[in-house]
Protein backbone atom coordinates (compact mmCIF):
# COMPACT_ATOMS: atom_id res chain seq x y z
CA UNK A 1 0.00 0.00 0.00
CA UNK A 2 1.29 3.44 -0.94
CA UNK A 3 0.50 6.28 1.45
CA UNK A 4 -0.80 9.20 -0.62
CA UNK A 5 -1.54 11.66 2.21
CA UNK A 6 0.09 13.03 5.29
CA UNK A 7 -1.53 13.61 8.67
CA UNK A 8 -1.67 16.51 11.10
CA UNK A 9 -0.34 15.32 14.47
CA UNK A 10 -2.56 16.84 17.16
CA UNK A 11 -1.22 16.54 20.70
CA UNK A 12 -4.28 16.67 22.93
CA UNK A 13 -2.21 18.06 25.80
CA UNK A 14 -1.72 21.16 23.63
CA UNK A 15 -5.42 21.57 22.82
CA UNK A 16 -8.04 23.44 24.80
CA UNK A 17 -11.11 21.42 25.80
CA UNK A 18 -13.08 23.22 23.09
CA UNK A 19 -10.48 22.36 20.44
CA UNK A 20 -10.40 18.73 21.56
CA UNK A 21 -14.20 18.66 21.38
CA UNK A 22 -14.18 20.00 17.82
CA UNK A 23 -11.62 17.43 16.69
CA UNK A 24 -13.62 14.59 18.22
CA UNK A 25 -17.11 15.52 17.03
CA UNK A 26 -15.88 16.24 13.52
CA UNK A 27 -14.15 12.88 13.10
CA UNK A 28 -15.94 10.37 15.34
CA UNK A 29 -18.99 10.22 13.12
CA UNK A 30 -21.79 9.48 12.84
CA UNK A 31 -22.53 9.21 16.54
CA UNK A 32 -25.82 7.63 17.66
CA UNK A 33 -28.11 9.96 19.54
CA UNK A 34 -29.49 9.13 22.98
CA UNK A 35 -32.74 11.06 23.34
CA UNK A 36 -32.85 10.80 27.12
CA UNK A 37 -36.01 11.15 29.16
CA UNK A 38 -35.91 11.54 32.93
CA UNK A 39 -38.24 12.80 35.63
CA UNK A 40 -37.37 15.13 38.48
CA UNK A 41 -38.14 14.33 42.14
CA UNK A 42 -41.02 16.82 41.76
CA UNK A 43 -42.46 14.90 38.80
CA UNK A 44 -41.35 17.21 35.96
CA UNK A 45 -40.43 15.29 32.81
CA UNK A 46 -37.20 16.24 31.05
CA UNK A 47 -36.00 15.27 27.58
CA UNK A 48 -32.64 16.07 25.97
CA UNK A 49 -30.46 14.58 23.20
CA UNK A 50 -26.87 13.42 23.79
CA UNK A 51 -24.47 12.21 21.11
CA UNK A 52 -21.71 11.15 23.47
CA UNK A 53 -23.50 7.81 23.72
CA UNK A 54 -23.22 4.16 22.82
CA UNK A 55 -23.77 0.58 23.96
CA UNK A 56 -20.87 -0.99 25.85
CA UNK A 57 -22.00 -4.46 26.88
CA UNK A 58 -24.72 -7.01 26.19
CA UNK A 59 -24.03 -9.16 29.27
CA UNK A 60 -25.01 -7.26 31.33
CA UNK A 61 -26.80 -4.90 28.88
CA UNK A 62 -25.11 -1.55 29.50
CA UNK A 63 -25.49 1.85 27.81
CA UNK A 64 -23.18 4.82 28.39
CA UNK A 65 -23.94 8.55 28.34
CA UNK A 66 -21.41 11.37 28.45
CA UNK A 67 -23.17 14.30 30.13
CA UNK A 68 -21.50 17.69 30.33
CA UNK A 69 -22.19 19.92 33.33
CA UNK A 70 -23.32 23.52 33.06
CA UNK A 71 -20.68 26.25 32.80
CA UNK A 72 -20.90 26.83 36.58
CA UNK A 73 -20.28 23.07 37.05
CA UNK A 74 -23.79 22.42 38.32
CA UNK A 75 -25.63 19.38 36.98
CA UNK A 76 -27.79 19.55 33.90
CA UNK A 77 -31.36 18.36 34.45
CA UNK A 78 -30.59 14.93 32.97
CA UNK A 79 -27.66 14.19 35.31
CA UNK A 80 -29.47 15.62 38.34
CA UNK A 81 -32.64 13.64 37.71
CA UNK A 82 -30.73 10.40 37.17
CA UNK A 83 -28.86 10.89 40.45
CA UNK A 84 -32.06 11.55 42.32
CA UNK A 85 -34.27 8.86 40.76
CA UNK A 86 -31.69 6.22 39.72
CA UNK A 87 -33.30 5.72 36.31
CA UNK A 88 -33.59 7.09 32.78
CA UNK A 89 -34.83 6.07 29.34
CA UNK A 90 -32.86 6.28 26.09
CA UNK A 91 -35.08 6.91 23.08
CA UNK A 92 -33.65 6.44 19.58
CA UNK A 93 -34.06 9.34 17.14
CA UNK A 94 -35.41 8.58 13.67
CA UNK A 95 -35.74 10.93 10.71
CA UNK A 96 -39.40 11.68 11.48
CA UNK A 97 -38.50 13.07 14.91
CA UNK A 98 -35.49 15.27 14.10
CA UNK A 99 -37.41 18.53 14.47
CA UNK A 100 -38.99 17.49 17.76
CA UNK A 101 -35.62 16.29 19.05
CA UNK A 102 -34.06 19.67 18.24
CA UNK A 103 -36.77 21.43 20.26
CA UNK A 104 -35.88 19.36 23.33
CA UNK A 105 -32.25 20.47 22.96
CA UNK A 106 -33.20 24.10 23.69
CA UNK A 107 -32.09 25.53 27.03
CA UNK A 108 -35.40 25.55 28.88
CA UNK A 109 -35.65 26.18 32.61
CA UNK A 110 -35.81 23.14 34.88
CA UNK A 111 -39.54 23.40 35.48
CA UNK A 112 -40.37 23.21 31.73
CA UNK A 113 -41.59 19.89 30.25
CA UNK A 114 -39.65 19.56 26.97
CA UNK A 115 -41.98 16.87 25.65
CA UNK A 116 -44.88 19.28 25.91
CA UNK A 117 -42.87 22.00 24.16
CA UNK A 118 -42.07 19.61 21.29
CA UNK A 119 -45.63 18.28 20.98
CA UNK A 120 -44.55 14.77 21.97
CA UNK A 121 -46.43 12.11 23.90
CA UNK A 122 -45.19 10.78 27.23
CA UNK A 123 -45.72 7.04 27.75
CA UNK A 124 -45.22 5.60 31.25
CA UNK A 125 -42.27 3.34 31.91
CA UNK A 126 -42.95 -0.29 32.75
CA UNK A 127 -39.84 -1.06 34.79
CA UNK A 128 -38.66 2.44 35.70
CA UNK A 129 -40.32 5.55 37.08
CA UNK A 130 -39.53 7.84 34.14
CA UNK A 131 -41.47 7.91 30.86
CA UNK A 132 -40.45 7.12 27.31
CA UNK A 133 -41.31 9.08 24.16
CA UNK A 134 -44.24 7.35 22.46
CA UNK A 135 -43.27 8.70 19.04
CA UNK A 136 -39.73 7.26 19.24
CA UNK A 137 -39.25 4.02 17.26
CA UNK A 138 -37.17 2.46 20.04
CA UNK A 139 -36.80 3.14 23.76
CA UNK A 140 -34.58 1.51 26.38
CA UNK A 141 -35.62 1.76 30.01
CA UNK A 142 -32.48 1.90 32.16
CA UNK A 143 -31.54 1.74 35.80
CA UNK A 144 -28.50 3.73 36.85
CA UNK A 145 -25.61 1.27 37.04
CA UNK A 146 -22.63 3.52 37.70
CA UNK A 147 -21.59 7.16 37.51
CA UNK A 148 -18.01 8.11 36.68
CA UNK A 149 -16.96 11.72 37.34
CA UNK A 150 -14.19 12.10 34.78
CA UNK A 151 -13.77 15.79 35.66
CA UNK A 152 -15.67 18.68 37.21
CA UNK A 153 -17.03 19.34 33.72
CA UNK A 154 -18.34 15.93 32.73
CA UNK A 155 -19.81 12.69 34.03
CA UNK A 156 -20.13 9.34 32.31
CA UNK A 157 -23.34 7.57 33.29
CA UNK A 158 -23.73 3.84 32.77
CA UNK A 159 -27.24 2.46 32.64
CA UNK A 160 -28.39 -1.14 32.75
CA UNK A 161 -31.20 -1.83 30.26
CA UNK A 162 -34.17 -3.46 31.96
CA UNK A 163 -36.80 -3.08 29.23
CA UNK A 164 -36.89 -2.27 25.52
CA UNK A 165 -39.79 -0.96 23.45
CA UNK A 166 -39.34 -1.50 19.69
CA UNK A 167 -41.99 -0.51 17.15
CA UNK A 168 -43.80 -3.56 15.73
CA UNK A 169 -42.75 -3.03 12.11
CA UNK A 170 -39.04 -2.75 13.00
CA UNK A 171 -38.21 -5.92 14.93
CA UNK A 172 -38.97 -9.61 14.48
CA UNK A 173 -39.44 -10.81 18.07
CA UNK A 174 -38.78 -14.42 17.04
CA UNK A 175 -35.25 -13.68 15.77
CA UNK A 176 -34.60 -10.30 17.48
CA UNK A 177 -33.42 -8.94 14.10
CA UNK A 178 -34.35 -5.33 13.30
CA UNK A 179 -35.01 -3.68 9.94
CA UNK A 180 -32.64 -0.70 9.67
CA UNK A 181 -34.66 0.82 6.83
CA UNK A 182 -37.83 0.94 8.88
CA UNK A 183 -35.90 2.26 11.85
CA UNK A 184 -34.33 5.04 9.75
CA UNK A 185 -32.15 6.19 12.63
CA UNK A 186 -30.28 9.50 12.60
CA UNK A 187 -26.72 10.06 13.81
CA UNK A 188 -24.84 13.21 14.79
CA UNK A 189 -22.07 14.74 12.72
CA UNK A 190 -19.98 17.82 13.50
CA UNK A 191 -21.50 21.29 13.89
CA UNK A 192 -25.21 21.26 13.04
CA UNK A 193 -24.87 18.17 10.86
CA UNK A 194 -26.79 14.91 10.96
CA UNK A 195 -26.57 11.73 8.90
CA UNK A 196 -29.01 8.94 8.20
CA UNK A 197 -28.34 5.22 8.48
CA UNK A 198 -29.93 4.36 5.12
CA UNK A 199 -26.49 4.66 3.47
CA UNK A 200 -25.95 1.00 4.28
CA UNK A 201 -23.88 -1.81 2.81
CA UNK A 202 -22.87 -5.33 3.81
CA UNK A 203 -19.21 -6.31 4.12
CA UNK A 204 -18.75 -9.74 5.67
CA UNK A 205 -15.75 -10.36 7.92
CA UNK A 206 -13.36 -12.80 6.20
CA UNK A 207 -11.91 -15.83 7.91
CA UNK A 208 -8.22 -15.83 8.77
CA UNK A 209 -7.74 -18.57 6.18
CA UNK A 210 -9.31 -16.45 3.43
CA UNK A 211 -7.01 -13.54 4.30
CA UNK A 212 -3.90 -15.72 4.30
CA UNK A 213 -4.89 -17.30 0.98
CA UNK A 214 -5.27 -13.82 -0.50
CA UNK A 215 -1.82 -12.79 0.76
CA UNK A 216 -0.25 -15.94 -0.70
CA UNK A 217 -1.99 -15.37 -4.02
CA UNK A 218 -0.69 -11.79 -4.25
CA UNK A 219 2.81 -12.93 -3.36
CA UNK A 220 2.71 -15.65 -6.01
CA UNK A 221 1.51 -13.26 -8.73
CA UNK A 222 3.81 -10.41 -7.77
CA UNK A 223 1.00 -8.39 -6.24
CA UNK A 224 -1.16 -8.41 -9.38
Amino acid sequence: MTLSATHHALNFSDLTPREAYKVMIGTIVPRPIAWVTTVSPDGVVNAAPYSFFNCLSADPPILALGVENKPDRSFKDTAYNIRMTECFTVNIVDRANVEAMSVTAAGFDREVDELEMAGLTSAPGEKVACPRIAEAPVAFECERYLGIEVSSAREIILGRIVMAHVRNDIIDPATCYSDHERLDAIGRMGGNGYAGTLDYFDWPTPSAEDVLNGVRKKAATGGV
